[in-house]
C-alpha cells in the first residue's frame, strides 16, 4: 500500500448536504477499492484564484490515504468524471 494525499475542490453553489455527500462519495471510493482513509480535513469555502466552470468559490477538502496504485488510478478517474468536483490533485507521499 502506498500513501497518498488528495486535495479536491467541490462546487460551493450546491446545498451543504450535497457538498458533504460528494466528499463522502470520494472517501467511499477509497474504501471500496481496498484503501484506508488515514485523515480527512474540510478546509471550508474559499474564493478560487480564477473561475472554474463559472464557479467563483469552492469547498476545499484534504484527505490522506493508503491505497494501491490501481485504487489511486480509479479514484483519479472517478474524481475527473464527477461534475461536482471542480479540481483534484493526488500526490504520492514519501516513505518514512
Amino acid at each position: 500500500m502506498n500513501k497518498y494525499e488528495m486535495m479536491f475542490i467541490v462546487k460551493a453553489t450546491m446545498e451543504s448536504e450535497a457538498v458533504k455527500a460528494t466528499a463522502e462519495n470520494v472517501k467511499k471510493v477509497v474504501t471500496e477499492l481496498g484503501g484506508n482513509v488515514v485523515e480527512f480535513k474540510e478546509l471550508g469555502e474559499k474564493k478560487l484564484a480564477y473561475p472554474i466552470k463559472k464557479e467563483l468559490n469552492g469547498y476545499y477538502f484534504v484527505m490522506q490515504m493508503e491505497a494501491s496504485k490501481e485504487a489511486e488510478s480509479e479514484l483519479r478517474r472517478k474524481a475527473g468524471l464527477d461534475e461536482n468536483v471542480l479540481r483534484h490533485l493526488i500526490v504520492k507521499l514519501d516513505e518514512e
